[in-house]
């Protein structure tokens, strides 16, 4: 049988790629696994129990509205309306099988093959992946020394096959977080070239501030080109449960719904009751989990400070580090796959999340506390004795 060409041509899962090199480690001391973004503790109490009761309700195995549960879309929307102080209603929320699904749905939606969508670089490995599978063309949006898109930068990229603007905030890998001035005049370039603006806000609970990300929804018509991309699985630590959202206008919703309908009907039920649970039973408890990343997000930087082993902190923030290693002509692929097998540590390359090596790597910043960190950062200097 023939095999579709765009899916042939893809790459591999990177976080496939990277696990495969495990077998290989030297095993001389345990594993920093600082790979993904998987919260490593439990999900709340309240959650867990409210799961309990809804796998054991009679119903609790039915199908629900495509849409998602009208009981979480209310909780969600309200729960926007407030951290956002804007207005976002339950027919503005569709529920998807986690944030994945969402963008997916969303580029589907928008955009045919031969279309265009505007990345920022770094970019984030699914989207790209998921936009060269389709047939729509990935256009790379260079950032600032900010690792932030500029408008004028976003402006000069779109033509008339352009569909969407895509910026990750905060930033998966970089962890950049945008300004709401700068999230504000991306939306003003989008909204003159009738272009959506996707704002994938999946880590936007895990800032260095408690004030809104972004003024968009106080626009009444904030609907014409803004889309926002939300995930439950960080948040409440349910990332196996696969719930996620996008916020949209209802025609939008209306056009995604109809993929999601051939692709899983709906969200699954258990998911989205977690995720109900956790915004209107687990609010202190979430809050709790955001101040401990961002405690963690402080030391790394501290312990970065100094450049163990000449390894540079580009930037940090949401639950993830970008880091440039101090090779100079080397592969990064060849000094993560060292930096497995010799000093038993994982990250991903960044040459997963850009079209070109430009000697960085990601670091997820979940996974460790702070002990971890600092015995992080005594593997890059041991790193880079050795290659001396």
């Amino acid at each position: 049988m023939r095999l579709n060409h765009w899916t042939v041509r893809a790459t591999d899962s990177p976080i496939g790629t990277a696990y495969a090199l495990l077998d290989r480690r030297a095993k001389e001391r345990e594993l920093l696994d600082l790979s993904q973004a998987a919260p490593q503790y439990p999900a709340a109490p309240e959650v867990l129990d409210h799961v309990v009761a809804a796998a054991r309700d009679p119903r609790g195995g039915d199908y629900v509205e495509t849409e998602g549960l009208p009981h979480l879309r209310e909780a969600f929307a309200a729960d926007l309306s407030a951290a956002y102080r804007g207005r976002v209603r339950p027919e503005h929320v569709i529920v998807t099988a986690g944030c994945n699904q969402a963008f997916c749905l969303v580029a589907s939606a928008l955009a045919a093959p031969g279309d265009e969508v505007v990345l920022t670089l770094p970019y984030y490995f699914n989207h790209d992946m998921w936009l060269r599978m389709a047939g729509i063309v990935p256009v790379y949006l260079e950032p600032g020394p900010d690792l932030l898109p500029t408008p004028e930068a976003a402006e000069a990229l779109i033509t008339p096959r352009t569909r969407a603007i895509v910026l990750v905030t905060p930033g998966n890998p970089s962890g950049a977080t945008a300004p709401p001035e700068r999230i504000a005049a991306l939306a003003e370039v989008s909204a003159r070239h009738d272009v959506a603006l996707i704002l994938d806000e999946t880590y936007r609970s895990f800032r260095d501030t408690e004030a809104p990300p972004h003024a968009l929804f106080t626009d009444p018509e904030w609907t014409r080109t803004v889309v926002s991309l939300h995930s439950f699985s960080k948040d409440f630590a349910i990332p196996g449960y696969r719930v996620g959202a996008l916020v949209a206008s209802p025609e939008l919703g209306r056009e995604v719904t109809k993929l999601l309908d051939c692709v899983a009907i709906c969200a699954p039920r258990v998911g989205q009751e977690a995720a109900w649970a956790g915004l209107t039973m687990a609010r202190e408890w979430r809050r709790e989990r955001a101040r401990e990343i961002a405690d963690r997000r402080q030391w790394f930087r501290a312990i970065m400070a100094d450049r163990p082993g000449g390894f540079e902190l580009l930037s940090a923030g949401g639950l993830f580090g970008w880091v440039r290693h101090p090779f100079a002509g080397r592969p990064t692929e060849d000094v993560v796959r060292e930096l497995v097998v010799d000093h038993d540590t994982l990250v991903i390359p960044g040459t997963a999340f850009l079209p070109d090596d430009r000697g960085t790597f990601r670091v997820s910043l979940s996974n460790a506390d702070r002990d971890s960190l600092t015995d992080f950062a005594g593997r890059l200097t041991a790193a880079t004795a050795v290659a001396r």
